[in-house]
């Protein structure tokens, strides 16, 4: 099945813009055009762009996706160094999963915090728990 880029754009949850841009940057060369420009996607490109999108979603830059894109352009031959890829990510998301992780924390710490002195009437009722401690 062909889609266009407006129903491409729906399904993936980003903005036709952001498909243009990533076009533009040369992270679609797999993606067919009409003789007057127009894009058409098919079922196997969504593969891709779901790759495309985890790698954005992670926080690497585009170079790097362009970079990548590039790489499995080459075939087999640059399959280690796409690995390492991925093993680089999966370094920087498992940091960013314990960060969050810490911010979580705090966020349910000053969510008891303020559960705690509601139910007190008073946030005076964790300065009394410090002096006890």
């Amino acid at each position: 099945m062909n889609y266009t880029i407006k129903q491409v754009a729906e399904k993936m949850g980003v903005t036709v813009p952001t498909l243009r841009y990533y076009d533009k940057e040369g992270l679609l060369p797999f993606v067919d055009k009409k003789p007057n420009g127009t894009r058409v996607f098919k079922d196997a490109d969504f593969e891709v762009l779901n790759i495309i999108t985890c790698m954005k979603n992670s926080g690497m830059p585009i170079k790097n996706i362009k970079k990548f894109m590039d790489l499995c352009g080459e075939g087999d031959s640059t399959l280690k160094e796409r690995l390492e890829i991925f093993l680089e990510r999966k370094e920087v998301v498992q940091k960013q999963m314990e960060e969050l992780n810490k911010v979580m924390e705090t966020i349910n710490y000053k969510i008891w915090y303020y559960e705690t002195a509601i139910e007190a009437g008073t946030e005076v009722v964790h300065k009394q728990n410090k002096e006890h401690e």
